[in-house]
């Protein structure tokens, strides 16, 4: 009602106008019969009334729908606006791009599916020929330099492959998680574990203070991506400044908070509030050119689907902590 009368008002006023102008001019020249005037006057403003009220029957429905917010997409091309010619206008305008605009999306749709499969069919068919090298390097002299530099970048390339095969991921990540029970301790063993050639090559050894009944409610699979990106800039950053990474947990009100702390270079406090974002690698980037400013961004990602928290502390040249607040398991707030 509001917009039919808003939009209806400059006419309601150019016809009053209009009206008093038609009686100034035979006032002018010399009519003087002020009733019969008048009563002109109210005939044309019932006949005006009645063209509104014709107007806002037939058009009702369209003024209801246009000031009613949509609450789906689908809901656009069900205008059912009326039998107006101008809501009938409308109702097909709507519907026209309603159907380019489903359209574009089933085109992009079918694109990002196509780009998923094949980033993922790329990674694995990379790791073949990876697994290859690992083999013949196990047949080689551990201690001979020109095999330990190959097994390194080796080492690298398969740590780039997961990085992007989980960035793809997780954009079927409602298809790809599974939350259970985790140990806490036994996830943090596996990863440094399974990276031990990276912190011997550093000269930066985990130091873990876990409780081992600690347990959280987590993906192992996406815990253990999270766990990895964390250590790995640990490592990084600490890697000739200092030689100890620490890692730590416990209850944290109604959380487990499991925290991984560094004594390296630490992040300047302007690059604090970005480190979180896509791409980001700030001032540390320049310095360390294999710094790709996805890790923090994934696991911020990763942890939001999860409902697990990540919080950052940094000082330069002091260090970074990371903490990780996760979903206890009743055993653990239990013990509280």
């Amino acid at each position: 009602m509001k917009l039919f009368f808003r939009e209806h008002l400059p006419l309601f006023a150019l016809q009053v106008v209009q009206l008093f102008m038609v009686l100034l001019v035979y006032w002018l020249d010399g009519y003087r019969n002020l009733p019969t005037a008048l009563y002109s006057v109210f005939i044309g403003l019932i006949i005006l009334s009645g063209y509104l009220a014709y107007r806002y029957v037939t058009h009702r429905r369209l003024y209801r729908r246009l000031t009613e917010p949509l609450e789906t997409l689908d809901e656009s091309s069900r205008l059912d606006a009326g039998y107006a010619p101008l809501a009938r206008a409308v109702d097909e305008l709507l519907q026209t791009q309603y159907r380019h605009y489903q359209h574009k999306l089933n085109v992009r749709e079918r694109q990002r599916n196509d780009h998923l499969t094949f980033m993922n069919q790329w990674v694995h068919q990379m790791k073949t020929p990876l697994s290859v090298i690992h083999l013949t390097l196990q047949q080689d002299d551990d201690h001979d330099p020109k095999y330990s530099s190959i097994r390194e970048e080796v080492e690298r390339l398969e740590q780039g492959l997961e990085t992007v095969l989980h960035a793809a991921r997780l954009e079927a990540f409602e298809h790809d998680f599974q939350v259970e029970p985790v140990n806490l301790r036994r996830a943090v063993d596996q990863v440094i574990r399974d990276n031990k050639r990276m912190f011997i090559r550093s000269s930066v050894y985990p130091e873990v203070s876990l409780d081992p009944s600690l347990t959280v409610e987590s993906d192992a699979k996406w815990l253990a991506f999270i766990l990895f990106q964390l250590l790995t800039n640990a490592v990084k950053y600490s890697s000739s400044k200092a030689n100890k990474v620490y890692i730590t947990g416990g209850i944290q009100g109604k959380r487990v908070m499991l925290e991984i702390r560094d004594q390296g270079i630490g992040i300047p406090k302007s690059d604090l509030k970005r480190v979180f974002q896509p791409f980001f690698t700030g001032e540390n980037g320049r310095l360390y050119r294999e710094s790709t400013g996805m890790g923090l961004y994934l696991v911020q990602e990763i942890c939001r689907r999860l409902d697990h928290k990540v919080e950052l502390e940094s000082s330069v040249n002091q260090g970074t902590t990371v903490r990780l607040l996760f979903t206890g398991s009743p055993a653990n707030l239990t013990e509280m």
